[in-house]
């Protein structure tokens, strides 16, 4: 340290309550970098997700004292940043635009690998004036986008971003998405009523049956696997157990040991969802933007059911039960290496439209690796749509520490007896774990039941006002 700049240690935040540490996973900046406040500086591992450390303060990087690779205790110091001493009495006031990185900045907006990165405060400062990304030059290093970049950008004028896209961000928020869907949606008017639809004769064709969900959004990816010892007559290979991989089978392991399973399956005809997302599906994405897939129809039946049996969504606290007020789904998602079970926030203020927007988004950040934390706790209730990958019947482990698990199975046509006449219908299982510590087989069973009556009592309401919430 000289008497010219003074170091500030940097130390490895407290990314969640859970959190006791994090493992670096590359270095964004290197000694002698300038740097930016709120600019990232590092890219940490941890059991849930995948984070960005960013600066608190403008300097330059001095000493690294993590490696990559290194865990890191919550506290412990990772780095030192180097800041003159006017620029540290100014390190507490908001970042307005300056000139003196410019020349820095000429130098790396040829390097365009970056250019796609977005940091957790770029992406609110963004959200929060309406700019779109895509129309910001970036600064930051490999052409990355820094809050000075928005912020002179929108002193310059920058247009903002589509109605349209105001409105997908407008329902990230639960009560935005709530206000929204119920407000502009056209597609509140689909409701549930009983009784079913009447069956089709024999031999009337059914459209075709498309099991939509968050996998089938893009091609199944296959893992790259690097053999070690490959070519040397070995008869196996490794793999190196990944912080989140360590996570997953330390909480399947804690499930299976402290939560005794019971399972329960029971079957429904979603003949008339079937059909009603066909007919509804183009004009639905036209207007909203995004799919309109299964796995709505059922997150709006699972939670209205869970309305009825709140004691679904709780959890074991030794000597109480705790149920939870605010419905939380944790949604399943398979990547290529993982299950991440991101939540969807308060699901009973949502309806159809908005249910179906906050799917696509999660579905989204997870394919691109950009789920936040937030994103990742809260949840009380977990749904997999297991049936997008072909599956008719599963047995799911609970996500510890909730009181169940709902499976949704393959959607397949089979000929079923209907006020006994035969006909086809498409038909698909509901497959639920329980605690059974906290649950049994008859509050278990009315639930499904309910879930199942809601799922059949799809059907669109002509006045698509009715209903409305």
């Amino acid at each position: 340290m000289t008497d010219k700049h003074n170091m500030n240690d940097v130390a490895m935040p407290q990314l969640a309550e859970s959190l006791v540490s994090a493992t670096i996973a590359k270095w964004l900046k290197k000694p002698g970098d300038a740097i930016e406040q709120y600019e990232p500086i590092c890219e940490v591992i941890t059991d849930k997700v995948n984070a960005e450390i960013p600066s608190t303060i403008d300097g330059v990087m001095g000493e690294i004292l993590a490696n990559e690779g290194q865990t890191v205790n919550v506290g412990e110091t990772i780095c030192r940043i180097a800041v003159t001493g006017s620029r540290s009495e100014e390190s507490d006031v908001p970042d307005q635009g300056h000139g003196s990185t410019g020349q820095a900045a000429a130098d790396v907006t040829v390097d365009a690998s970056m250019r796609f990165r977005y940091s957790p405060a770029v992406q609110s400062l963004a959200a929060e004036h309406g700019v779109d990304l895509s129309l910001v030059q970036g600064t930051g290093m490999g052409g990355r986008i820094t809050r000075k970049d928005i912020l002179s950008y929108i002193q310059q004028g920058g247009t903002s971003r589509s109605g349209a896209a105001q409105s997908s961000h407008a329902a990230a928020t639960p009560q935005a998405a709530t206000e929204t869907a119920s407000q502009a949606s056209p597609f509140e008017g689909l409701q549930h009523q009983t009784p079913l639809n009447p069956s089709p004769p024999i031999g009337t064709a059914i459209p075709n049956v498309r099991h939509s969900g968050l996998h089938l959004t893009e091609s199944p990816k296959i893992p790259t696997i690097e053999a070690e010892g490959a070519g040397n007559g070995r008869s196996e290979y490794f793999i190196d157990v990944t912080p989140i991989r360590n996570a997953i089978a330390r909480n399947m392991r804690q499930s299976v040991t402290e939560i005794p399973h019971a399972w329960t399956m029971i079957e429904v005809d979603v003949t008339n969802i079937v059909l009603l997302r066909n007919q509804l599906k183009d004009e639905f994405k036209r207007k909203e933007g995004v799919n309109l897939t299964y796995l709505a129809f059922l997150l709006k039946a699972v939670v209205n059911a869970i309305k009825d049996y709140p004691i679904m969504n709780s959890f074991w606290a030794v000597d109480k039960i705790v149920v939870k007020r605010d419905i939380n789904l944790s949604l399943a998602v398979g990547t290529e290496d993982s299950v991440m079970t991101p939540v969807i926030h308060r699901a009973d203020q949502k309806n159809i439209a908005g249910l179906a927007r906050e799917i696509d988004e999660l579905a989204r950040k997870t394919r691109e690796g950009k789920l936040t934390l937030d994103d990742m706790q809260g949840g009380t209730f977990t749904v997999n749509n297991t049936g997008s990958f072909g599956s008719i019947l599963s047995y799911p482990v609970i996500n510890y520490p909730q009181a169940a698990i709902l499976t949704f199975e393959s959607i397949v046509k089979r000929p079923v007896v209907i006020n006994d006449m035969i006909a086809v219908r498409s038909m698909a299982n509901l497959c639920l774990s329980l605690d059974h510590r906290i649950l049994d087989g008859v509050i278990c069973g009315r639930f499904l039941q309910r879930v199942k009556d809601n799922l059949e009592g799809f059907s669109r309401i002509p006045n698509c006002t009715e209903g409305r919430r």
